[in-house]
């Protein structure tokens, strides 16, 4: 009866020193993953005044997908070249859930398929911006209250959870 009774508390004790340990690792990922997606972001931005350059990925000019495939792989994080592939990539959220370092995708000039990427910076209410490669003006900041974006405005995707 006593084996039975000191079995059944170090089972109670190995379990709570488990869930213990996930609680621990849980906010470590989670400070990490903000850790990871502010220097996304820092990245990314310090790239604001670079040219556009079609097929770009360095400073001297990015393409839209250019930028945010050198920014995530300045952690490490692998993604596809193309906007179009990168938009199969971590899961799709609602535009009322965005957070920073989340990428947003458009399918402009009429497009059928989704052709833009940029990466979230600043989440409002009712507002995105995000940091980008525009064909006309390189990498830049933009609003989901412009005109142009609002119209195009396909999906969201979270990569780092």
């Amino acid at each position: 009866m006593k084996k039975a009774a000191l079995l059944l508390l170090v089972i109670v004790l190995l379990a709570s020193c488990k869930s213990a340990s996930t609680a621990v690792n849980n906010k470590e990922t989670k400070r990490e993953n903000k850790y990871t997606v502010t220097h996304l972001i820092e990245h990314a931005t310090d790239n604001i005044g670079v040219r556009y350059k079609a097929g770009g990925t360095t400073k001297s000019g990015y393409d839209c997908s250019g930028l945010v495939f050198t920014t995530f792989e300045s952690e490490n994080i692998k993604l596809p070249r193309n906007s179009f592939e990168q938009a199969k990539v971590g899961r799709v959220i609602k535009f009322n859930d965005a957070r920073k370092g989340d990428l947003i995708f458009f399918k402009t000039n009429r497009s059928k398929q989704i052709n833009h990427v940029g990466l979230i910076v600043e989440v409002k209410s009712d507002e995105i911006k995000f940091v980008h490669s525009s064909t006309s003006k390189g990498v830049i900041i933009s609003s989901t209250k412009e005109a142009y974006y609002q119209n195009s405005f396909t999906q969201i995707n979270r990569v780092i959870e």
